[in-house]
């Protein structure tokens, strides 16, 4: 089955300077990456991004991990692949949520570590079923932003405020 899938190298992965190497295993699932951008995590984002945690006790740690709050490392590399069987393809390549868990060649595995505090600090995000790959991809991604037309879209006259270049 075509599907998508959301995948953010986090703020780890980026301070290790780990980009490169993620992305090649990923290059494995021969999955096309059909949107990429860097991303200043807001805490709103961060929030909503983890609301199915909100309940957790470690949900404020999520949150600051996520916006770069504990490495100094204030983004985070968001992207969208794209092709058969993405969402398992993708993640068999990323491992297990706990490094310690993940298989040793995995993403997380060769990557990843608990932090004392409990945190798994694991580098990559990529979502577990088609449904959450469409909350997080549109909670990312603005249709535009993507090459592939991928869910249904509707053109809209909006009048906000942007940055355009002088």
């Amino acid at each position: 089955m075509i599907e998508q899938t959301l995948v953010l190298i986090k703020p780890d992965g980026l301070l290790k300077s780990l980009t490169g190497n993620i992305i090649t295993t990923l290059s494995e699932t021969k999955l096309d990456i059909v949107g990429v951008k860097m991303v200043q995590v807001t805490k709103e984002l961060a929030k909503e991004h983890y609301s199915s945690y909100k309940e957790k006790s470690f949900f404020p740690e999520l949150v600051s991990y996520i916006t770069g709050e504990l490495h100094g490392k204030k983004k985070v590399l968001a992207m969208v692949y794209h092709g058969e069987d993405a969402i398992k393809k993708i993640k068999e390549l990323v491992g297990d949520t706990n490094p310690e868990k993940a298989h040793f060649l995995s993403i997380r595995g060769k990557y990843g570590r608990v932090l004392t505090s409990g945190v798994f600090e694991n580098a990559i995000h990529a979502s577990a079923a088609p449904e959450e790959a469409e909350k997080e991809i549109k909670l990312w991604f603005n249709p535009s932003e993507l090459i592939v037309n991928i869910y249904p879209t509707e053109a809209k006259e909006l009048k906000k405020e942007e940055l355009v270049w002088k």
